[in-house]
């Protein structure tokens, strides 16, 4: 048997980080949104043991790899004898921000209880996604939703109302850890307007939500990554523009297509790596 699930990427429309926490994590609170851009991953039943390959070298095909530890979680957890063979095919760039291993590591867990037809109980696939990674309870579902604590705490939201989201990304990734380790509470910054945020969204308010686009950890990785800023501010030329998560990619939303295309074509003519998708 085989199953075939697509790992959605995801980015932050807004983000702040409230503290640190008793067990080294941060406390935050985030508004999440599911992008069209993914990954392609493939279970294949096997007799025993799990596999891995990947169309992106210098990727872990082993138990480095997110996708290949959600597998093995999720086979001990249920006790399950067979094995799995994945084959995961790379779009959503790697350390940048998009939750791409989150993602696949949820579509992992999906997929196996599709493939060894297992029936978790109500909450059982989120706490096994919570013990991979801060962004996969909320990669399992998807769509909008507001994460807490170490974002593993999800509640979901109304759908965002739909935009054109232009991606770029600088071409090196960003260290989260580092990211969190330099970052300082600035006392005299106002913070991002996450319920502000949340109310736009239930009103589908396009314009109080790019209005409201803000990412705490900005300063935090312009200071480590200087050409990180450089392509906000050339992408904030052309449209509302913001850091994914830690970075290194950078997103602008658009509410028209062509506003979109233009920003995309400017970038890849000036040599940056840049996407277009959108939100679902």
């Amino acid at each position: 048997m085989i199953v075939i699930e697509k790992a959605y990427a995801k980015i932050n429309l807004i983000l702040d980080v409230a503290g640190k926490r008793p067990d080294g994590y941060h406390e935050i609170r985030t508004v999440m949104q599911s992008l069209s851009l993914y990954d392609a991953i493939t279970l294949s039943e096997k007799s025993h043991g799990i596999s891995l390959d990947c169309n992106l070298a210098g990727l872990p095909v082993d138990a480095g790899n997110l996708a290949w530890q959600a597998a093995s979680l999720i086979q001990a957890e249920y006790g399950v004898a067979s094995g799995v063979h994945i084959t995961l095919k790379k779009r959503i760039p790697v350390a940048a921000g998009l939750g791409g291993g989150s993602s696949n590591a949820a579509a992992v867990l999906r997929g196996l209880v599709r493939l060894w037809g297992l029936s978790p109980k109500e909450g059982e696939l989120s706490a096994l996604a919570a013990k991979l990674g801060s962004d996969v309870p909320f990669c399992l579902s998807g769509g909008t939703a507001l994460g807490t604590g170490r974002g593993e705490i999800v509640t979901a939201l109304p759908t965002c109302p739909h935009f054109y989201v232009v991606l770029a990304n600088p071409g090196f990734p960003v260290s989260t850890a580092s990211v969190y380790q330099n970052f300082r509470f600035e006392g005299n910054k106002a913070r991002p307007d996450i319920d502000g945020m949340i109310a736009a969204i239930c009103r589908a308010e396009q314009s109080g939500i790019l209005v409201r686009l803000a990412n705490a950890l900005e300063s935090s990785t312009f200071s480590l990554y200087p050409l990180v800023q450089e392509l906000k501010v050339k992408m904030g030329q052309m449209g509302a523009a913001l850091m994914c998560g830690s970075g290194a990619t950078v997103f602008a939303l658009f509410t028209a297509a062509a506003a979109a295309r233009r920003l995309q074509q400017a970038l890849l003519a000036a040599g940056t790596t840049a996407w277009l998708t959108e939100t679902i």
